[in-house]
């Protein structure tokens, strides 16, 4: 129903000479899409209110609501072009007038949970990048097209959403940060089994994959009002540092259905471990660090393990933010298990201590698009030593890419054999007092992998040439003597 009019808006900021990567694609459509869905939110609610009789207070004042600069409708219910914004005169409103005034409803916010702090943090970390008002009235024309109504058009407004945030990733550079596949975090999420009334945690969390997905599993069967409002308020918390990240995380969310998400925009690195408490604990942890990153000397000293690499900062992040009998999924570097430096092994000795590192999922490379780095899926529980981990050397079979990316079917037996342990050709269980306890080395390494056939000798290829040529010789003069 949307799709036509999201390859509309594609086709608009393809033209504009202000856009010009996925990523700049991404971050225009969001802003725009964040504020269609205000106003659709606004007048359900000022709609709701006036059947009970009651009044309904507007979030934003009359001149700045969609209604009235962005989409004025005449009597018939059409655009109204005499007093619809464009050319210089639109591009002047939105920089001049709409986000400073927008930018202010942080400061005049209750609380930062509140959907008036996620405006004023919003439009204080994305720009207006449209330059020609033409181009931009076109944009707002289309996105008036879409409707954030009903349950059915927010899920198909959320795909196509996805959609876009998987274009950015492929396209590289920096966009492939946020995007972790879908097929994976959905296996992830199958073999944590998050519950209903367990707070949810992700503290990198991008365009909020992970918070989505779990949103969907868990908002399966017939749900209470009051299970929903605890699923829309109390389950999910995400952290993330980087300001396009972050607003597109806040539209994932609000797409999939939760009003105002409780994504908060700062480094998780720079809170001391040494001050979390209880309160701040969490039962279930998904997430997909970034790696390769290098933090500062001040932001070191918040863990006991010191190391410049971001992804072993954000391990000890979650090992203690889990809550005692708490689960975790994370993706980390393959090179986490086996490195010998001071660091990894000391960050090792800590999750085989503290933790059962139960599974490690071996992922092949090409699993995310653009990264040249082979990862690996720690599972763990919190509170009791691991004796035993359980590996699964993933294969789908072919080689992985943009045109050939995971899918369900490529983790369906993983998720099935994780369940009991179970031995494979590609799954084996490893006695942690094998491990040496000097370098504590979790390499994947196959038992079970069936040998390779050993090479032939050349003069036994040679003979078989030789055999066939003489083979075609001989099919060949039959068919001459035919002619």
């Amino acid at each position: 129903m949307f799709e036509q009019t999201f390859k509309n808006i594609d086709d608009v900021l393809w033209k504009e000479a202000g856009c010009t990567t996925e990523l700049d694609y991404t971050e225009q459509t969001s802003w725009l899409l964040f504020l269609k869905y205000l106003d659709d939110l606004e007048q359900e609610r000022w709609m709701a209110a006036a059947l009970m009789g009651k009044a309904y207070t507007f979030l934003l004042d009359e001149p700045y609501r969609w209604s009235s600069w962005a989409a004025p409708k005449d009597a018939e219910g059409e655009l109204d072009h005499d007093h619809a914004l464009t050319g210089d005169d639109l591009i002047e409103f939105v920089n001049g007038d709409l986000f400073p005034y927008l930018q202010g409803f942080k400061a005049r916010a209750s609380s930062p949970n509140t959907i008036e702090y996620k405006i004023g943090e919003i439009f204080g970390e994305i720009k207006n990048k449209f330059q020609s008002g033409y181009s931009l009235r076109d944009a707002l024309e289309y996105v008036d097209e879409l409707r954030f109504g009903s349950q059915e058009e927010k899920h198909e407004l959320s795909h196509l959403y996805e959609a876009k945030i998987k274009n950015m990733g492929n396209a590289g550079r920096n966009g492939g940060e946020y995007y972790t596949p879908r097929p994976l975090i959905r296996a992830m999420i199958a073999v944590v089994q998050p519950q209903l009334g367990e707070r949810i945690y992700d503290g990198a969390c991008g365009s909020a994959g992970f918070l989505c997905e779990a949103y969907e599993f868990l908002r399966r069967g017939q749900l209470t009002t009051r299970q929903l409002e605890e699923l829309q308020t109390q389950t999910f918390t995400g952290k993330e540092k980087k300001s396009l990240a972050y607003v597109i995380g806040i539209m994932n969310m609000i797409l999939h259905g939760i009003d105002a998400p409780n994504i908060i925009h700062t480094n998780t690195l720079a809170e001391n471990l040494s001050d979390v408490q209880d309160k701040h604990r969490f039962d279930v942890i998904l997430a997909n660090p970034p790696f390769g990153g290098k933090e500062r000397k001040e932001v070191q000293q918040n863990f006991p393990i010191k190391t410049g690499e971001t992804a072993f900062l954000f391990l000890q992040h979650f090992i203690k933010l889990l809550r005692r009998g708490g689960r975790g999924a994370v993706v980390i570097k393959n090179t986490f298990l086996s490195n010998s430096d001071n660091a990894s092994r000391a960050l090792r000795r800590e999750l085989l201590s503290s933790c059962n590192l139960h599974t490690v999922l071996d992922c092949p490379g090409g699993t995310f698009i653009g990264a040249g780095v082979k990862t690996v899926v720690l599972f763990f529980e919190k509170g009791t030593p691991t004796q035993k981990v359980w590996f699964y050397q993933l294969d789908p079979g072919r080689s992985l890419g943009k045109t050939n990316p995971l899918n369900d079917e490529d983790l369906r037996e993983f998720v099935e054999f994780q369940a009991s342990f179970k031995e494979s050709e590609r799954s084996w269980l490893l006695d942690v007092a094998e491990v040496d306890p000097e370098s504590f080395d979790l390499s994947v390494k196959n038992p079970n992998a069936p040998e390779e056939e050993p090479l032939r000798d050349p003069r036994e290829i040679l003979a078989e040439i030789a055999a066939l040529d003489a083979e075609s010789a001989e099919i060949l003069a039959g068919i001459g003597g035919m002619l």
